[in-house]
């Protein structure tokens, strides 16, 4: 049985990529029943991260913990079974371009209709409005317009793409939730519900709220690898070990700096010359020979206990492993697939994953059944090819 702070919240889910999805998989960790509702063409497919077909292992893990109808919306009949869905929901999220929900008939001002209490998440890329609202774009498209992509990376070489974490996931996915959780929260006392437009360029720019606030204040140079956040400054940088493994260092309090130089054996009298960006070079030419020494696990050895901001740069196999991610209990196995346990915890409601990812309408009837359709309707829609 679900668990969670949005225990009985019911959420219908238009199947998409990237940020709907993801905040989906958080609504359902936190006690809310999504339903996905998948194209037929999809059915039997069990989605890769980049919305595939694949193998059995490992699943999407964004897709866990809700159950596949598979209906179509460009039949009127798939689109009005979308709409009786909508009139039983808290929620619908879905990812189109602007303009064709509406053109499939589940658009806002319908679904509203059906439901005034309904909230309805949108994510997109760009927004629903604005000259480039219809241009086509993934993560690092919208990273690049928000400006933050200029500023990721060394100086000299082209920006570092930041995984597809940035856009996809928190701008785009983070705030989706939020905003979904924050339109429920007031619709509670209102009793009517709202569009919520969430655009992942717009929850880029929010996330870099202070590099612009710096680079209007001449605080940020725009030379990428020369800040203080960026690894420009020697003392919150990544530095290579004997072995070829990493060391990140985070030292950027006096004291912290100070304890990195203990345990590195470098002079203490380097302490003065922390923020002096012309020293800056020189610096860090002692930092990569001193980690060069020796390897990553003696580095470790070193400086455990030590108060000095300085981790081992883990592999992802050897982060599910680590001894603090067990200890916290950080990954769950679902399904025989070890991932990410549902987050923030809470004291009183936690929350939980409900099941693994399923095949693209793969719950059609049991889940249409327990939405409160009847079977006399699921007959005529899989008569008419509405359902699958």
């Amino acid at each position: 049985m679900a668990s969670g702070p949005l225990r009985g919240v019911k959420v219908v889910e238009l199947a998409g990529l990237g940020p709907g999805p993801w905040a989906c998989m958080v609504l359902s960790d936190m006690g809310a029943e999504v339903l996905r509702v998948d194209r037929p063409s999809s059915v039997g497919v069990l989605r890769t991260d980049l919305g595939a077909a694949g193998g059995r292992q490992p699943a999407f893990v964004n897709d866990r913990g809700r159950r596949s109808v598979a209906i179509d919306l460009k039949r009127p009949e798939g689109a009005a079974a979308v709409l009786d869905l909508v009139a039983r929901a808290d929620v619908l999220i879905e990812g189109n371009r602007p303009g064709v929900a509406e053109r499939l008939g589940v658009g806002p001002d319908v679904c509203l209709a059906r439901n005034p209490r309904l909230v309805y998440g949108r994510a997109t890329g760009w927004g629903q409005d604005g000259p480039l609202a219809q241009q086509a774009g993934h993560d690092l498209n919208y990273l690049a317009a928000s400006g933050l992509l200029s500023a990721i990376g060394r100086p000299g070489e082209p920006p570092t793409i930041p995984l597809n974490i940035l856009g996809d996931y928190a701008g785009g996915g983070a705030l989706l939730a939020f905003g979904v959780a924050a339109a429920l929260f007031e619709a509670r006392g209102s009793g009517r519900g709202q569009v919520v437009d969430s655009a992942m360029l717009d929850g880029i720019s929010l996330l870099g709220g202070v590099f612009f606030g710096q680079v209007q204040a001449g605080m940020h140079r725009p030379e990428r690898g020369t800040n203080m956040l960026d690894g420009g400054a020697p003392f919150y940088a990544v530095y290579e070990t004997s072995d070829g493994g990493y060391m990140a260092v985070g030292a950027l309090e006096a004291a912290f700096f100070a304890e990195l130089l203990a345990v590195l054996e470098l002079d203490p009298e380097l302490a003065a010359r922390q923020w002096d960006r012309d020293e800056w070079p020189g610096l860090r030419k002692l930092l990569d020979d001193a980690f060069a020494r020796f390897p990553r696990a003696e580095w470790e050895r070193r400086f455990a206990g030590r108060e000095a901001c300085v981790s081992p740069v883990l592999g992802i196999e050897e982060a599910i492993a680590a001894p603090h991610a067990a200890a916290r209990a950080a990954f769950v196995e679902v399904d025989g697939v070890l991932q990410p346990a549902p987050a923030p915890r809470f004291s009183r409601t936690p929350g939980s994953v409900q099941g693994p990812a399923v095949p693209a309408g793969a719950n059609t009837d049991e889940a249409l059944l327990s939405w409160g359709f009847d079977s006399v309707e699921l007959d005529r829609l899989r008569r008419v090819g509405a359902i699958v």
